[in-house]
């Protein structure tokens, strides 16, 4: 009986570390899956695949009596709307160099529309109003860096309309009239 005792204590003992292997092996797969969290992919423009494309910006001169140009590598995308975004975008982040910004904090590109006489309408989001706190030549440089930065890098457009939050705006700080298009090759 001893011998057969033994080999049935063998056995269970065989269950039993078989068991525990499965379990611990069902813990491993279990504790695996939880730990590594999911994580966001973080989505940019692959310059390779779609190219780079050097913009022109035009911000203030800190003596306040020109624009400076500073040049930007852009990616380059394919609709006018995601160009005419990416050019306000790096005018409202301000110049990387001595020069001064322009755009009040807070602008951006709602909308943009071009005709087939170059007249193109920029709806601007209400911060370029409600942001803009200064005098004849602050007005005057926000509406200049804005016209000759999109002259320079949408050859197409060739009046500028600028509109606010859906909007007609007729004047940025009660200087300049808005409530007409603006000339591109009539800015500095």
């Amino acid at each position: 009986m001893n011998a057969r005792a033994g080999r049935g204590g063998a056995r269970w003992r065989g269950w039993i570390v078989a068991l525990i292997c499965a379990v611990l092996a069902w813990a491993a797969w279990r504790f695996s899956a939880h730990e590594q969290p999911a994580t966001r992919a973080v989505v940019r423009p692959d310059s390779v695949s779609t190219g780079l494309r050097a913009a022109r910006l035009f911000f203030a001169a800190p003596a306040g009596d020109s624009l400076l140009v500073e040049s930007r590598d852009l990616p380059e995308t394919g609709t006018l709307h995601e160009r005419v975004a990416a050019l306000i975008a790096e005018l409202e982040h301000g110049p990387r160099g001595a020069a001064i910004a322009t755009l009040p904090a807070g602008t951006s590109l709602l909308q943009v529309y071009l005709d087939d006489r170059g007249l193109m309408t920029l709806d601007l989001s209400r911060e370029f109003v409600s942001g803009f706190h200064g005098g004849a030549t602050s007005e005057f440089f926000a509406i200049a860096s804005l016209v000759r930065t999109v002259g320079a890098n949408v050859p197409e457009a060739r009046r500028l309309l600028v509109v606010c939050g859906g909007g007609p705006i007729t004047t940025l700080g009660g200087h300049l009239p808005l409530d007409r298009p603006l000339e591109v090759q009539d800015w500095p």
